[in-house]
């Protein structure tokens, strides 16, 4: 594989995709979620530039088809380790609109009880283990919980999310290279929305290819379409299949965009207007996913504007729910960090 440049998307029909193989009792619930997680992350830059979430945050607009469609391909008992933008793992693995927010917000009602941020997120009881600020992480966290499944010999599997930028860390391609040699049932999903920052990752990867990089390694590799939900959950639902048979790992590099800067209040001076409108009008994730469902009778117009407004109306709710919420107490402040229940071994 070679990468096309970040002015290669081209056309100007929205692309369709194909939904006729896939659990179509589920799509709506995924459309419904993906929606959710747009309207949630649209939301946050105004909050955060007026200070009302107590940080800048990492909007994942436009790459909802990742999460959604890779996190469904799961089972309820697997786990997720997210990057530093995480929101959208966060929502997809179950974490409620009002949890998220009021974290946003800092208040002892959210997800790490205000203490762990945009950044920090974590849902233990939905299996998402949580996201970091440390670029590239994500994938060592995954390869230790990947190889505690193998060594209970359960059918647990691990999704490891990493963005394009991470890919230039050395630790991810020792976690991956370990993950190989000792064949632990994970997933490592990079989220490729072409730049590392304000840099197009094309500029930056020695080699010209991601995959090609995990083809080093021995390990089974693909690159997909990440606005096409349903590409996301089959190419996951496979890996998750070799992964509990015992072959190992998988890398999947997903083609995904990001519709906001890197970070609340960036000025955007690194890509072009009409580069951001090509790719809503023909990729938008989540208006493929609606235009698919219309065209095979599973959704009317009417039914859409009504995900649209119930979207709307959670996100109104949790913002209310976060700003009524209280701050923390300050005895709390080292009291169940993780909420992991620990037990290790201790010395005589």
């Amino acid at each position: 594989m070679t990468y096309e440049s970040n002015e290669s998307v081209t056309g100007t029909a929205l692309d369709s995709i194909e939904i006729r193989n896939l659990p179509l009792e589920s799509l709506k619930a995924w459309l419904k979620t993906m929606q959710l997680i747009r309207v949630f992350e649209l939301s946050c830059e105004s909050l955060a530039l007026n200070s009302r979430v107590v940080s800048a945050v990492h909007s994942s607009a436009g790459q909802e088809a990742v999460a959604v469609g890779s996190i469904a391909a799961l089972e309820p008992h697997d786990l997720v380790i997210g990057p530093h933008r995480t929101h959208h793992h966060a929502m997809a693995k179950g974490m409620t609109a009002r949890q998220l927010m009021a974290e946003l917000f800092g208040r002892s009602t959210g997800c790490a009880e205000g203490r762990g941020g945009t950044m920090h997120l974590r849902d233990v009881a939905h299996g998402y283990l949580g996201g970091n600020g440390i670029v590239g992480a994500s994938v060592g966290i995954g390869l230790g919980t990947a190889l505690a499944s193998k060594i209970r010999g359960n059918d647990q599997v691990t999704i490891a999310y990493v963005g394009d930028g991470g890919l230039n860390t050395g630790r991810i391609w020792e976690a991956i290279n370990l993950a190989q040699v000792w064949q632990v049932p994970l997933i490592v999903i990079c989220e490729n929305n072409l730049y590392a920052v304000e840099t197009a990752t094309a500029q930056l990867t020695g080699g010209n290819s991601i995959i090609g990089r995990a083809f080093g390694f021995g390990i089974t590799a693909e690159s997909i379409d990440g606005q096409d939900v349903g590409a996301v959950y089959r190419s996951t639902r496979a890996a998750r299949q070799r992964a509990v048979n015992g072959q190992g790992p998988t890398f999947i590099e997903a083609r995904t965009y990001r519709y906001e800067g890197h970070q609340s209040g960036q000025k955007i001076t690194y890509r072009s207007q009409e580069e951001l409108e090509l790719w809503k009008s023909t990729k938008d994730p989540i208006e493929r996913l609606k235009v698919a469902l219309i065209r095979e009778n599973l959704l009317s117009d009417a039914e859409f504007e009504s995900i649209v407004t119930s979207a709307a109306e959670e996100v109104r709710d949790a913002i209310q729910f976060a700003e009524e919420s209280p701050w923390p107490e300050f005895d709390t402040a080292y009291t169940d960090v993780t909420k992991i229940d620990l037990k290790m071994r201790q010395n005589p």
